[in-house]
């Protein structure tokens, strides 16, 4: 298994949908050997306490990080030395997949399996040296990142080249298959719908949060990027303090977007009633949906949204944009459009004043989360792995 986020060093659904796939994999027989990226020499295991001896983890000395731009990346390896990098985020990419290629030659294995277009190339050069079986597993695309606007022909081609290479595709839902199937357009038969999950852990008890009793809070928790809609989050929060000044408006989370957001929030009359923590996780995010009185999810084109189930599993009450995968799993929620503000901030209205409508979308978004395990997508993931096996030997 190839991929380039994964914790403790992830920031995004990524990495968590990575552990919680490795993990119920492992736990059901799967035998993983998880080829990750790092800048260090400096193995970090202590994620790996819960996961159990099936799993075995080979890194390579890589610059590559976690939703890397290629400026960013520019911006990361200045100063270092660049005969252990490459000069660009592509070349850094070609030669992960080099030693990725070098690593397969070696190993024994009988599957190979793709998280995103960083790990694609890898994916193609393992199969190429050793016959085996690829899967290429589809997170999100170039046209979700870019709200439906690719700025990136490389990460086009590279996308393309996977899924027309690979045995098999899984998307994480039914909307992100729709759009593999119409950029890129790979045979139907191989693309498989495997919906992300959440993982089935204890919450934290009740918490006295003392702002609460002053204020209600809505929250905002993701990459603060176009593809997340954090912008419409701002618009909908000017029209809620209208009519409900109390409200307080939490956006949790780093990207491209922060400086822009901050000055926004600003320019509307909300630098007193917006906070922007910055980066969070752990315990840390558990606290944060518990807090919330309802969870926002504005995304412009979001392929799942783990967020949204991990607000549910906290007894957070969900808004989320009509444009996400995780509608096809999750019903007891409020689904808006993403640009339609107007409708958005009537939403977190009605949730902030009827408490009958909040405690049943507590009640049974609780229920709802807790029948969604990474389990299930684990046994949909084996049985691909059957399929393409079985097939191998009749071939």
């Amino acid at each position: 298994m190839f991929g380039w986020e994964f914790p403790p060093n992830s920031s995004g659904g990524l990495g968590t949908a990575c552990y919680g796939l490795t993990k119920a994999l492992s736990s059901q027989g799967a035998q993983i050997t998880l080829v990750l990226p790092t800048a260090t020499e400096e193995t970090d295991a202590s994620f790996l306490k819960v996961i159990n001896a099936n799993l075995k983890v080979i890194k390579i000395r890589s610059a590559i990080k976690p939703y890397l731009t290629p400026e960013q990346y520019a911006h990361s390896t200045r100063g270092l030395h660049q005969s252990l990098y490459g000069s660009s985020l592509f070349e850094e990419a070609h030669r992960y997949a080099l030693a990725a290629e070098e690593i397969a030659s070696q190993e024994e294995f009988d599957i190979i399996h793709c998280h995103d277009w960083m790990t694609f190339e890898a994916g193609i050069r393992a199969k190429r040296v050793s016959g085996r079986p690829l899967v290429v597993h589809v997170h999100a695309t170039e046209y979700d990142r870019t709200g439906g606007h690719p700025a990136n022909q490389y990460v086009q081609e590279m996308e393309r080249r996977g899924i027309l290479e690979a045995d098999a595709v899984i998307t994480v839902s039914s909307y992100t298959r729709q759009k593999v199937m119409e950029h890129y357009a790979p045979e139907p038969s191989k693309v498989h719908v495997v919906h992300n999950a959440v993982e089935q852990t204890t919450v934290p008890a009740e918490l006295d949060f003392g702002i609460r009793k002053h204020h209600k809070i809505v929250l905002f928790l993701g990459r603060l990027t176009l593809q997340k809609g954090p912008d419409y989050f701002l618009y909908a929060a000017k029209k809620v303090i209208e009519y409900e000044p109390d409200a307080r408006f939490v956006m949790a989370g780093t990207g491209d977007m922060m400086g822009l957001l901050m000055n926004k929030a600003a320019e509307l009359g909300l630098a007193d009633k917006v906070l922007f923590t910055g980066f969070m996780k752990g315990e840390s995010v558990d606290r944060l949906y518990r807090m919330a009185d309802v969870y926002v999810m504005p995304s412009v084109s979001e392929p799942f949204g783990i967020t949204a189930l991990e607000a549910q599993k906290n007894r957070t009450p969900v808004i989320v944009s009509k444009n996400s995968g995780v509608t096809e799993v999750m019903k007891h929620c409020l689904k808006v459009d993403f640009w339609d503000t107007n409708q958005l901030a009537s939403k977190i209205i009605g949730v902030l004043r009827y408490k009958e409508l909040s405690k049943c979308m507590s009640d049974e978004g609780e229920r709802e989360a807790a029948g969604i395990s990474w389990d299930k997508a684990a046994r949909k993931c084996l049985r691909i792995y059957s399929s393409l096996l079985a097939r191998a030997r009749v071939s």
